[in-house]
């Protein structure tokens, strides 16, 4: 027994160099999200529009869109894909060198139209790519240790958002530039920059092990787990994802509670400058050092809550950060006592950790074996929905307070109870997913994932 949870121990090493390829993500994005929009508003055709910050939300939701519609198809691809070079490096060995030259030239061109065709294209080849790099974890890690490496690709990830938000101080203090679209431009060449050298990390130090050598192995064992999987649940499989009905019901109840739950973490990132700066009277930049406070306090929370998933379960652990998050949220919306702000900001995003360090390891698990880049996809489209859906039900729920109010305002402390309303009905969802636990591997998958480290 003290054998076998020596082998079950986390590759700490392998998983943060496989992190990477989620920092090359998270950079690309943090930088396209603070700048684009104003790259957007600064050029001339849409300037002139008088609806100009419609037309600049249509375009950044774009991302979400292709998120929604394309990273479950390639997550399905690169289950399928076969070669010397593992299931996963291939798209990223295409995509981000493709999307690092794209990046390069978006606040560089003036032309509306011609700048449109590099977002579009950069957008839809992040969303092959993005997919087949997250599933890359889960392919090297027992399933009983994903929650902790969850916790350390996340970390990875996290590294990439302090990279792309200090971007512009990094290159100010290298370059000396004072004009803001210099400082622009060589922001998106370090986000290129990095990206490639993240990919080099990913693709010489991490070697995805050769995926046709083991094709037919894997899949003789990976029947075997499914079979003894389905003995668990006697119920007959349903459609082309070859779930059971509990499973399938777990499955749609995970994901519509991980839709809740962007939908709530989503509004609170979005628009708490905002409150805080019309309803609080803080400064935008105190704003703002705050917001990065609840994004800080996520990835301290990361390696515990997955040690805490792997011993108490993920359901459990799940749960018991949306339940406390939710108090924190409320209890501050009620009282409107200063320093609770703080305790909730900071307390919520140690909660939320519980919440998304595990809710993943939870659908790839229903999922089996053998797909998990297709259920990675599906995890992505639920939260890339509610990035959709969320901004519209958020503004509309602001017009409403405005409507209602009697002095004509709009009432910005509704946003903490639209996101606890958000936990609340992600925690119904919740209890009704009884599949995703952690299972007992074979030993031969065991030893199979020992021989590729």
């Amino acid at each position: 027994m003290a054998e076998k949870a020596k082998k079950m121990k986390l590759n700490y090493g392998k998983t943060a160099l496989i992190g990477f390829g989620f920092m090359a993500v998270q950079i690309a994005w943090i930088i396209y999200n603070a700048y684009v929009p104003i790259i957007l508003k600064e050029n001339d055709t849409i300037a002139n529009l008088s609806w100009a910050s419609t037309a600049v939300g249509m375009i950044m939701v774009i991302d979400n869109v292709f998120g929604v519609v394309f990273q479950p198809l390639f997550g399905r691809f690169s289950d399928r894909t076969h070669t010397r070079f593992g299931k996963r490096t291939p798209y990223l060995m295409v995509g981000v060198p493709l999307c690092a030259l794209l990046f390069i030239f978006i606040p560089r061109i003036q032309l509306l139209g011609i700048l449109m065709l590099d977002i579009i294209v950069f957008n839809f080849i992040m969303s092959t790519w993005r997919s087949p790099v997250v599933a890359m974890m889960p392919d090297a890690t027992p399933s009983e240790l994903r929650g902790e490496g969850n916790a350390v690709i996340n970390i990875m990830g996290g590294v990439g958002v302090v990279l792309g938000t200090v971007s512009g101080k990094i290159i100010t203090f290298i370059t000396k530039a004072t004009d803001e679209h210099v400082i622009r431009n060589y922001v998106f060449l370090f986000g290129s920059i990095v990206m490639v050298i993240c990919l080099l990390v990913v693709v010489f130090l991490v070697r995805e092990p050769d995926s046709r050598l083991s094709k037919a192995e894997a899949a003789t064992l990976a029947r075997e787990f499914e079979k003894k999987k389905g003995s668990k649940d006697g119920k007959k499989s349903l459609g082309s994802m070859g779930l059971t009905k509990g499973e399938k019901k777990s499955l749609i109840f995970m994901l519509i509670a991980l839709f809740f739950n962007s939908n709530a973490t989503d509004s609170i990132q979005t628009y708490f400058t905002t409150f805080a700066k019309y309803e609080l009277n803080f400064e935008e930049s105190d704003a703002s050092l705050i917001i990065t406070l609840f994004a800080a306090a996520t990835v301290i929370g990361a390696i515990p809550a997955g040690k805490l998933g792997q011993k108490f379960g993920r359901k459990k652990t799940i749960m018991s950060g949306w339940i406390g998050v939710l108090a924190f949220f409320l209890l501050y919306a009620v009282t409107k006592f200063q320093p609770l702000l703080y305790i909730a900001i900071v307390g919520g995003g140690i909660l939320i950790a519980f919440v998304t360090i595990n809710t993943l390891p939870l659908v790839l698990e229903i999922g089996g074996l053998d797909r998990v880049g297709t259920f990675t996809g599906y995890y992505y489209t639920a939260t890339f929905s509610a990035s959709i859906v969320g901004p519209v039900l958020v503004g509309a729920m602001f017009d409403l307070s405005k409507k209602i109010s009697a002095d004509g305002e709009i009432n910005y402390w509704s946003l903490f109870f639209y996101a606890p309303a958000c936990f609340a009905l992600a925690l119904l969802c919740m209890s009704q997913v009884k599949h995703g636990e952690t299972n007992s591997i074979p030993e031969e998958i065991i030893e199979e994932i020992a021989q590729d480290e």
